[in-house]
């Protein structure tokens, strides 16, 4: 079997950085994620040994010479330590359990925190091609795939708004996301600013994107408790990148939480903060307020915008936004897998945590319900600690 994936960098840019800041804390810290079938999709006879083959093969990935020298030259906050280390690292498939029942997928990983931090994005990608591929479901032609992104893009032109590719988790294929870059290349950084996949942006020589994702909050809530679980990871953060990397996750616990520890010392560090849940434009009140209070003027700080972002959505954030707060959005699915068939809903989320040995359930409550993971008994425990209704 041909790999699908052909370089270690074919991963979200949060994940290396997180990375890095999981080997300079937390080296003793293990982890368990579990894959969860949001969309329940119906897997083909054999979806599992093909996964399977396709997990394997990644052991044989490393950092190249070249990649290795695009990080040094694009992110110099990443330490020449820790790009050693990702130069010797090689995936270790072992990590990785599969299994499948009748039409139903199970994929759990589980060990070192730093080492299995990076099979998320690409296990959700290989996912994704696969069920197309196994399922014998065609999609459109590499002409219609960068008509659909120019035109896109043309209109975000238009909107005088700034957007960056998130969409490596739940791509169609490794193909059609380099067509879509291909197809955004001529716009330029006044309108495209990057992209979260770290090899596409070595390979197009743009700017990976990204800062961290939820489970850097899930595991300090395991390690320090979920009242401090906010405080801590923020100044975890700003201890590793010395304020590089100043956009900060808001929902892991809830805006509303998130907020009440998001002091005037961080709202002056970090940049700004992302929406990935919930309404983005109560969101974004709520932030410019937040500011306000605090006597910081909002159009000094941005918003990235990244949750089921469609020009739609996006055009009605940019008017409310208008001349009262930065922005600027990051778009997945849209993007990356509007090719024909329907996008999948899938998910993989870290559901436990190791620290001194003790193994400890996390959760994650956005501002969404729907969105809401973990064990049942955890999220009713977090909710009654952090008075959310």
């Amino acid at each position: 079997m041909t790999p699908i994936l052909t370089s270690l960098l074919d991963n979200d840019f949060y994940k290396i950085t997180m990375q890095q800041g999981v080997t300079k804390l937390f080296p003793y810290a293990k982890a368990r994620y579990q894959f969860i079938n949001r969309g329940h999709h119906q897997f083909p006879p054999g979806f599992a040994q093909a996964l399977r083959q396709a997990v394997d093969s990644m052991a044989g990935l490393k950092l190249t010479a070249a990649e290795k020298q695009f990080l040094q030259s694009k992110c110099p906050y990443l330490d020449p330590v820790y790009l050693d280390f990702l130069e010797s690292y090689c995936y270790n498939p072992a990590e990785v359990v599969i299994e499948q029942q009748g039409f139903d997928l199970k994929v759990s990983i589980e060990g070192y925190w730093y080492r299995t931090i990076l099979w998320e994005v690409p296990i959700m990608a290989l996912i994704c091609e696969l069920y197309y591929q196994l399922n014998h479901i065609a999609r459109i032609n590499d002409q219609e795939v960068i008509d659909r992104t120019t035109a896109k893009f043309e209109k975000y032109k238009q909107l005088g708004v700034t957007v960056a590719d998130f969409g490596t988790r739940r791509r169609h294929s490794y193909q059609v996301q380099q067509l879509v870059l291909q197809a955004l290349q001529p716009f330029g950084p006044a309108t495209f600013v990057g992209t979260s996949n770290v090899h596409l942006a070595e390979q197009y020589k743009i700017t990976p994107i990204g800062t961290h994702a939820h489970e850097w909050f899930m595991y300090h809530a395991a390690h320090y408790g979920y009242r401090m679980a906010n405080a801590m990871a923020l100044q975890h953060w700003a201890d590793v990148y010395r304020g590089d990397l100043g956009i900060a996750l808001s929902d892991t616990y809830t805006t509303e939480v998130f907020f009440r520890q998001f002091d005037k010392m961080f709202s002056k560090l970090f940049d700004g903060v992302r929406h990935d849940s919930g309404d983005a434009i109560e969101f974004a009140q709520k932030v410019i307020n937040h500011y306000q209070s605090l006597g910081i003027n909002p159009q000094s700080k941005t918003i990235i915008f990244s949750d089921a972002l469609n020009y739609d959505k996006v055009a009605r954030i940019a008017e409310f936004c208008q001349n009262k707060i930065g922005m600027s959005f990051g778009i997945g699915t849209n993007l990356t897998n509007d090719a024909g068939p329907t996008a999948m809903n899938i998910v993989i989320k870290m559901t436990e945590a190791q620290v001194s040995g003790e193994w400890i359930p996390v959760v994650k409550l956005s501002d969404e319900h729907g969105k809401y993971t973990g064990d049942n008994h955890m999220i009713a425990q977090a909710k009654d600690i952090l008075h959310i209704p």
